[in-house]
């Protein structure tokens, strides 16, 4: 059993939302659960009580009430939810019109800015008017090319109260990857930056527009942010006006909010495209927002007072989930740039200024953070801060201890993990629970999560497939263009009718927990020997003189063996006797089949944008493959590294 690192007080479990919804449940039904397992196991053996409970508890604004919870539970995909209902997302999340902070941004070299929520309904109002009177409807698509700045959220806003469905990218996509996206969705309007800024360098944006336009015919209007710098020249970019410019002048609106279907388009959402192109999946306003509210409510314990973070990027699903904050009244803090400009400290000492409360951010930061040497909590008064939420790969278990030893010992450090298909999370935090080293700390409230084993049985404490045996609100719609539903079936349903596989490999713990292994699609088969790659970076993270590594299983003979590429520090090489240490600290960590058969020297990893490591592309280049739309990485030129290596062609 994993080592347990923290559990909260007594008084901090009653003061938890979700001990307060557990007394909502026993009360409405007469229930006497204490425990939150007991709340999961009756969400999955109630799925129309709980999503009932949850559309009341979370106070959603409709104009309309529902007909029925749920329609053909018993399908997935088919299942329907909250028929009859109307509402809008973006009314939800401007119920608040008060002098609360809504939103705290600031840029790497840029001013602190900061809003009311009265001033967000307010410039919502003013940019919604405007989009209207050029015509958009319900129905249409605005993108964003944007930065992880206030007019990203204030744009998305006014295009939800309409009706449109919104999607974006962030702008360190390449010109190919946004063309791949936005390409296939045929957007109206496009809202842009002139530019943004990273480590200290200011990147201009208008250039790769006016290329994207080009091949983007359906683009009426493209709306320009100032952002690196007041007055940008748009005169090469079509159709273009600057943002100030566009919005209404006008003051006191009020919003007309579209009342639509529970089941209304509101994000188009994508695949990382590194295995072809970009899966655009479409998704429901009523999904996304009772979803999204159950996990941060009631999984991350966002009340109005708290100062919510979450380093990500408009391309990322995480900055869709940070800003549903909004409908809890809490304050979402937006940075945009390097975590590490100035120094590795950029962000603890943000923290410091605004008194962030929940601190959101990647298992990759935390570990480079911790390989920095950095010691946050002697650093910087972290007072405010009462969880840490890190996602994107699993957690290991140094990073576990780094947290508890080094930025503060009381605190719940909730891993957590879903996905874009979701927008949300399959496992997450429970605030009223402990925290186990290594371990998300449930399955989330109405998510029927289990471990496949080969054979297709659920079990427990074993390595499985992640699989959904029912279905959720939040679960894609449709994909875009999958006119017979066959895309959408491929991507999860083949391999298990009826059940979704979601791609994963987990194992579900005695705690009740859940362990991340990785990817399944890349998981290694040595001697017919599923093993989950995070097994093995969980040990070679330990070791000081590698800054970063990539594990893949090359086919060799009839069997497949395990190849380590390893990224260096800059003052270490790679010796013999380092391989060996390397070795041994896996084989004793965690088993013989986990040790490479070859450990290779390499300068630099493949990433996705939203920073995932890019094992299958790899596995491609070694096996004569090809890799697809490389727009999708933050660093294409890396995959030429890794072709033709002597090493690999010898025993």
């Amino acid at each position: 059993m994993n080592e347990l690192m923290w559990k909260p007080s007594e008084k901090k479990i009653q003061d938890t939302n979700m001990f307060h919804f557990i007394a909502y449940i026993n009360k409405q039904y007469e229930k006497q659960f204490t425990l939150y397992d007991e709340l999961w196991q009756w969400s999955i053996n109630n799925p129309s009580s709980l999503w009932e409970s949850l559309w009341d508890y979370l106070e959603i604004i409709h104009s309309q009430h529902y007909d029925s919870v749920l329609v053909d539970g018993d399908k997935m995909p088919g299942a329907k939810w909250f028929s009859g209902a109307k509402l809008n997302f973006a009314e939800n999340l401007l119920r608040y019109r008060d002098d609360r902070l809504a939103i705290i941004a600031k840029g790497e070299t840029t001013d602190r800015v900061e809003i009311t929520y009265a001033q967000l309904y307010d410039r919502v109002a003013r940019l919604a008017k405007s989009m209207r009177e050029m015509g958009v409807c319900s129905g249409d698509r605005i993108v964003g090319y944007m930065p992880n700045i206030p007019e990203t959220i204030i744009a998305m806003l006014a295009s939800a109260s309409i009706g449109a469905t919104w999607s974006s990218c962030s702008p360190d996509f390449g010109i190919g990857g946004v063309l791949d996206r936005f390409g296939q969705i045929n957007p109206k309007i496009m809202f842009t930056a002139n530019g943004y800024s990273y480590n200290n360098k200011d990147f201009n944006s208008l250039k790769q527009v006016s290329d994207i336009l080009i091949k983007l015919p359906s683009i009426e209007k493209v709306i320009v942010v100032p952002f690196t710098e007041r007055n940008p020249d748009i005169s090469n970019v079509p159709n273009a006006v600057m943002y100030d410019d566009f919005i209404s002048s006008e003051e006191n609106l009020d919003i007309e909010f579209e009342q639509l279907p529970f089941d209304h388009p509101l994000y188009i959402m994508y695949s990382s495209g590194t295995t072809g192109l970009p899966k655009c999946m479409v998704q429901s306003a009523g999904g996304i927002l009772i979803n999204h509210l159950k996990e941060l409510a009631l999984h991350t314990d966002v009340k109005r007072e708290d100062k919510i973070f979450y380093f990500t990027t408009c391309g990322w699903m995480m900055w869709n989930w940070l800003t549903s904050s909004l409908g809890l009244g809490a304050t979402i803090v937006l940075f945009d740039g390097s975590p590490f400009y100035p120094d590795p400290g950029a962000l603890f000492k943000f923290a410091e200024d605004v008194k962030i409360t929940i601190f959101g951010t990647s298992a990759k930061y935390l570990s480079a953070v911790n390989k920095s040497g950095l010691k946050p909590g002697k650093e910087y008064n972290l007072g405010s801060l009462r969880t840490i939420l890190s996602t994107g790969s699993p957690l290991h278990k140094s990073e576990f201890e780094f947290v508890y030893e080094h930025i503060k010992k009381d605190l719940c450090l909730s891993s957590i993990a879903g996905g874009t298909d979701l927008n949300g999370c399959f496992a997450a935090g429970n605030p009223m629970g402990p925290v186990y080293k290594g371990e998300l700390q449930c399955r989330t409230l109405g998510m029927n999560v289990r471990a496949f084993d080969s054979s297709g049985a659920s079990r427990e404490n074993e390595q499985g497939e992640l699989v959904c045996l029912s279905p959720f609100p939040s679960m894609p719609i449709s994909f875009w263009d999958d006119e017979n539903g066959d895309k959408y079936h491929r991507a999860y349903f083949d391999v298990y009718p009826n059940i979704w596989r979601h791609g994963d490999f987990i194992k579900i713990t005695k705690n009740k927990g859940v362990v991340f292994y990785g990817r399944s699609d890349a998981t290694l088969n040595p001697g017919g020997v599923r093993i989950g790659t995070a097994e093995i970076y969980r040990q070679v993270d330990t070791i000081k003189e590698i800054q970063d590594s990539l594990v893949i299983g090359q086919e060799w003979g009839d069997d497949v063996r395990v190849i380590l590429f390893v990224k260096l520090t800059q003052e270490a090489k790679l010796t013999e006797d380092l391989k060996a240490r390397i070795k041994n600290t896996i084989r004793k960590n965690s088993s013989p089949r986990h040790t490479p058969a070859k450990i290779i020297e390499i300068a630099d990893i493949p990433y996705t944008i939203n920073m995932k490591k890019v094992e299958i592309a790899v596995k491609n280049i070694i096996h004569g493959k090809p890799v697809h739309n490389q727009d999708a990485l933050r660093n294409p030129e890396s995959l030429e590294l890794y072709r033709n290596i002597p090493e690999l062609q010898t025993d």
